[in-house]
């Protein structure tokens, strides 16, 4: 049976119970006041009520599980959110909101803020650092797109977006947007997010030229004499991660204005670091993708603003 047969992908009160599981594990939480006496919230019943309601009895409050989430004050059906999280949780290379239009039948503006508001579900939070003893993390940097007014057809990275990338090996890949790939931006990145017991893994950019006192290791490649490889050494993992990036961005996206850019790496970000190798089938990943949804929101008129 196909994992979209499945009652939350269709009806809209087993997409606020299958919600519900995720967000309320143990039982109803009131968002504006905290109470979470479950004595003292009661479901709002009756031919009128909305799915899901409930009213708290501390503040006298109503709300359903999206209230303080990404998906408050949304129109789009719960259950076709649920399609659209894992039509985005499960395509490796991403999935264009011209498709999401015409999967879901709904407004192609729909579509494409649908697919931000999941994209911001998707980012992490703070997190650990990344490594730690006999590990190795890659970092490499790329460029993707064009600067806004930098002429059409000059080539080169400084016409571009930047974008550094750390990938722990057999591990979590997060990606970071810079205003330019120079040293001064890009380790103290590295310094926050990578634990100093790590070996590093990076190319032979003057970038990392120091970052060997920093760290267990720094071993580089010359890709410039043509070593890839040396040992262990290499950063083939990392380059993999760009190739799938560039794929979808070239391939599926075809555009994306610097202000959002953040957002399609951390979709990227999240595939990667949930993906099968680690033991994160598609149906999982997309739990995984609505869990984040909490305490986060984003506005129609914010996403312009990135």
């Amino acid at each position: 049976m196909s994992v979209l047969s499945e009652p939350h992908f269709h009806n809209k009160e087993a997409a606020f119970e299958r919600l519900e599981a995720i967000v309320w594990p143990e039982g109803p939480v009131c968002p504006k006041c905290g109470n979470c006496e479950q004595t003292r919230i009661t479901r709002v019943t009756g031919a009128t009520a909305r799915t899901g309601l409930r009213r708290c009895l501390e503040c006298k409050k109503q709300f359903t599980v999206k209230v303080g989430t990404v998906f408050e004050s949304s129109h789009v059906p719960l259950h076709k959110w649920w399609q659209a999280a894992h039509l985005l949780a499960s395509s490796k290379k991403g999935i264009s909101a011209h498709q999401l239009h015409r999967t879901l039948q709904v407004q192609y503006k729909t579509a494409w803020f649908m697919f931000h508001r999941l994209r911001e579900a998707m980012r992490d939070g703070v997190l650990s650092p990344m490594g730690g003893e006999g590990k190795q993390v890659e970092v490499d940097e790329t460029y993707i797109g064009r600067l806004k007014g930098a002429p059409v057809k000059r080539g080169g990275g400084a016409y571009k977006n930047s974008v550094v990338t750390l990938v722990e090996r057999g591990g979590r890949a997060p990606s970071f947007h810079v205003d330019t790939a120079r040293m001064g931006n890009v380790m103290p990145i590295v310094h926050a997010n990578i634990a100093r017991e790590s070996r590093l893994m990076t190319d032979e950019s003057g970038i990392y030229r120091r970052a060997g006192q920093d760290f267990a290791s720094h071993g580089f490649v010359t890709h410039s004499t043509d070593e890839y490889v040396r040992g262990d050494v290499h950063t083939n993992t990392v380059e993999g991660y760009y190739s799938i990036f560039k794929r979808g961005m070239k391939g599926v996206y075809q555009h994306c204005g610097e202000q959002h850019l953040h957002r399609y790496l951390a979709e990227l970000d999240f595939r990667y670091s949930n993906r099968i190798a680690l033991g994160v089938d598609d149906n999982n990943r997309t739990v995984r993708a609505m869990a984040g949804i909490v305490g986060k929101r984003l506005k129609y008129r914010d996403s312009f603003a990135g």
